[in-house]
C-alpha cells in the first residue's frame, strides 16, 4: 500500500478547547508574543482593535447576545456580509456561547440566501443596513422572526439591534452566561462552523468543521514554516511569517480559505489583518501602500492584475516579503512576472477546499519561489493516496483520484448522508481531483476528474491549456472548457478575456478580431498535441466568472459553449445543403 506522508511532525494540537479559546486564553509553545501588534485594521477608517480590545468586545457581544436571546449550542449565527471589522468578534462571541457560525456569501439572492438558512437551521442572521432588503425577504421565507436580524453597522431609523448595541448592553450588564469548557476529544466533534462547498456541481452543500478542525490546521501550517525555519536557524526578521506583519484582509471571510489562513492563521503569528470587505482595484493596490502590507495572501485572478495591469508600475511594492495564491495553479511565466512586481517576496502556493479546512499542501518554506504548478508538500500530520482507476494506489509520479488523511478533515456535510459516504470515508476526504506527487514529495493538481475533456479517448486536462493560454501575450484570463463532437465526443472550446490593447484591436473589426483568434489558436497548436488544439472555438469575454475562492465557473460556461458550438454547426449544416 503506498500513502506519502508529511516531512515534519505535527507539533501537538489540543482537543479540549474551542476556536476563541485558543485564540484569546491558551499559550501555545508555537505562538509569539506579540506585544502591542493589533490583531486587526479597518481599511477604510484606519481604526486598530489590539488584541485587548477583540477580547473586550467578545466577550461583552457574547454577553450581550446571551442576554438578549439565550444563544447557545442549539443556535446557528448566518453572517450574511462582506468582510467587516466586528466578523471575526462575532464569530469568537457565538463560539464562546457553544454556537455555529455559518458565513454566507453576500452577493446570494434572496432564493441562494434561503437555501442556506434553511439548510443550516440558522435562527440569527447579521448583516448590513444595504443587504437589509435580502435578508429580511429571506428570514420571512424561512421563518426567521425579523427582529432576530442584527445589523454590524449601526443605523438610524431601524427598528433592528446592532452589534454596537449589543456590545453595550454586554458591558453594561452582569454576566448571563458560563463558558463550557470542553471535554478531551470534544473538540473534535464540535461543529464551529457550516462552511458552503462552492456548488458548482449542484446545490452548495453545509460542511460540518469543528474547532478542531480550525486549530490543527492553524498549527498545520505553523509547524510547516517554523518547524523548517527553526530547524535551518533562519533569524525571526527572516522567517515567512514575522511577528509585526500586516496582510491583506481581503479574502471574503464566508470562505475556508479567508476564514482558516486569513483570520486565524495570521493572528496566531502575530500578523495584524487589513480588513477589506471586498478585493477592488485598483483600490487593492492604494491599501497595499497605504498600510505598508508585507504578506498578500490571494487567488490568481488577483496575480494575473499585479503582472499584467499597467497601473501596477506606479506603485512600490518592495517592502512586500510574502505571497501565498490558492485555488488554482500558477505557470512558470506568471511566477515570474510576479517575482519581478514584489522582487523581496517569497512566493508560495498551496492546495486545500472546504472538505478539508483548510490547506493540506503548501510550498516548501525555505523556497523564496515555488515551482511552476507545483502546490507544494504536504502539511505536518497529512497523509495521502493517489488512487488509480482500478482502485490500486499509484506510486510517485502516477496519476489518480487524490485522497487525503488530515487532523484538519472536516466531519461531514450537514443533513446530507447520501453525499457524506461519497466523499468522507474513514477518515479521508475524496477529493474529486486527479493529482501527482513527484519524487521530491511535491503535489501537482491536474485537474477536476469531472472537468477533464475527452478527446477520442485523451484526456485533456483543461488547466493546462489554461495555463498555456495565460503566455499569450493578448490574454488576460482564460477557461476551457469541453463542447459536444460528432467524432471525437469532445473537443475544447477557450473562453479568452483579452487585454486591453488587443480588446481595442479586436473591437475595431470583425478581421481583425478573427486575426487574433487565430493567432491564439496557433499559440496552442504550435507546442500541444493535435487533440489538446482549440478545435471547438475561441469566444472573447469581458470576464471569467469565478467563485469567491477563485476557482472557475466552468458550468455556467460550458452551457454557453454549448450554445455556441450549436449555433456554428447548425449554421455550417444549413449552409452545406444549399
Amino acid at each position: 500500500m503506498t500513502e506519502f506522508l508529511a516531512n515534519l511532525p505535527l507539533a501537538p494540537v489540543p482537543d479540549d478547547l474551542t476556536i476563541p479559546q485558543f485564540v484569546f486564553d491558551h499559550k501555545h509553545p508555537l505562538r509569539p508574543a506579540r506585544g502591542d501588534v493589533p490583531f486587526f485594521i479597518n481599511d477604510a477608517t484606519g481604526h486598530k482593535v489590539s488584541e485587548k480590545e477583540a477580547f473586550r468586545r467578545t466577550h461583552a457581544l457574547a454577553n450581550g447576545l446571551s442576554r438578549r436571546w439565550d444563544v447557545g449550542d442549539k443556535d446557528v449565527v448566518c453572517i450574511y456580509s462582506p468582510n467587516h471589522i466586528d466578523y471575526p468578534i462575532l464569530i469568537w462571541a457565538v463560539h464562546r456561547l457553544g454556537g455555529v457560525i455559518t458565513g454566507s456569501n453576500p452577493a446570494y439572492t434572496v432564493e441562494e440566501l434561503i437555501h442556506q438558512l434553511k439548510l443550516t437551521q440558522t435562527t440569527i442572521v447579521f448583516t448590513l443596513p444595504p443587504l437589509l432588503g435580502i435578508v429580511t425577504a429571506a428570514c420571512k421565507a424561512v421563518g426567521i422572526p425579523l427582529e432576530r436580524i442584527v445589523l454590524l453597522d449601526s443605523v438610524s431609523g431601524t427598528s433592528h439591534v446592532s452589534v454596537d448595541q449589543l456590545v453595550e448592553d454586554g458591558l453594561k450588564n452582569k454576566l448571563n452566561f458560563t463558558e463550557k469548557k470542553l471535554a478531551p476529544g470534544e473538540a473534535k466533534t464540535k461543529v464551529a462552523f457550516f462552511s458552503l462547498s462552492s456548488g458548482t456541481t449542484g446545490p452548495p452543500k453545509a460542511v460540518a468543521v469543528s474547532h478542531f478542525n480550525v486549530v490543527s490546521n492553524v498549527l498545520q501550517m505553523t509547524t510547516h514554516n517554523l518547524g523548517a525555519e527553526l530547524a535551518a536557524g533562519v533569524p525571526p526578521e527572516k522567517r515567512r511569517f514575522r511577528v509585526g506583519d500586516v496582510l491583506t484582509g481581503v479574502l471574503p471571510f464566508f470562505h475556508i480559505y479567508g476564514l482558516v489562513m486569513g483570520i486565524h492563521q495570521m493572528i496566531f503569528t502575530g500578523t495584524t489583518v487589513v480588513i477589506m470587505p471586498k478585493f477592488a482595484w485598483p483600490d487593492f493596490l492604494e491599501s497595499v501602500v497605504r498600510h505598508r502590507i508585507t504578506s498578500l495572501v490571494v487567488v490568481p485572478p488577483m496575480i494575473v492584475l499585479l503582472t499584467k495591469h499597467p497601473l501596477v508600475k506606479k506603485y512600490d511594492l518592495s517592502h512586500v516579503h510574502f505571497c501565498y495564491s490558492g485555488a488554482a495553479p500558477l505557470s512558470g511565466p506568471l511566477i515570474a512576472e510576479l517575482a519581478k512586481v514584489i522582487p523581496n517576496a517569497d512566493i508560495g502556493q498551496g492546495y486545500g477546499m472546504t472538505e478539508t479546512a483548510t490547506a493540506v499542501t503548501l510550498t516548501e518554506p525555505l523556497l523564496k519561489v515555488g515551482s511552476s504548478g507545483s502546490a507544494g508538500i504536504l502539511l505536518p500530520g497529512v497523509k495521502m493516496r493517489i488512487v488509480k482507476a482500478d482502485g490500486s494506489l499509484a506510486r510517485n509520479n502516477e496519476p489518480g483520484e487524490l485522497f487525503v488523511h488530515s487532523p484538519s478533515n472536516a466531519l461531514r456535510y450537514h443533513q446530507n448522508p447520501k453525499a457524506t459516504a461519497e466523499t468522507f470515508i474513514d477518515g479521508w476526504v475524496r477529493t474529486g481531483d486527479e493529482a501527482i506527487i513527484t519524487d521530491n514529495g511535491e503535489l501537482f493538481i491536474v485537474d477536476r476528474l469531472k472537468e477533464l475533456i475527452k478527446v477520442r479517448g485523451f484526456q485533456v486536462a483543461p488547466a493546462e491549456l489554461e495555463g498555456h493560454l495565460l503566455e499569450h501575450a493578448d490574454v488576460a484570463d482564460a477557461c476551457v472548457v469541453g463542447v459536444p463532437d460528432d467524432f471525437s465526443g469532445e473537443i475544447p472550446f477557450a473562453f479568452v478575456t483579452l487585454r486591453a490593447p488587443a480588446a481595442t484591436r479586436a473591437a475595431s473589426s470583425v478581421n481583425e478580431a478573427n486575426a487574433i483568434r487565430a493567432d491564439i489558436y496557433k499559440h496552442v497548436a504550435d507546442v500541444k498535441t493535435k487533440y489538446k488544439w482549440l478545435d471547438g472555438g475561441i469566444e472573447f469575454i469581458d470576464v471569467i466568472p469565478k467563485n469567491p475562492s477563485g476557482k472557475l465557473l466552468r458550468r455556467l460556461l460550458r452551457d454557453k459553449a454549448k450554445e455556441i458550438r450549436a449555433a456554428v454547426v447548425a449554421k455550417a449544416e444549413a449552409k452545406a445543403k444549399l
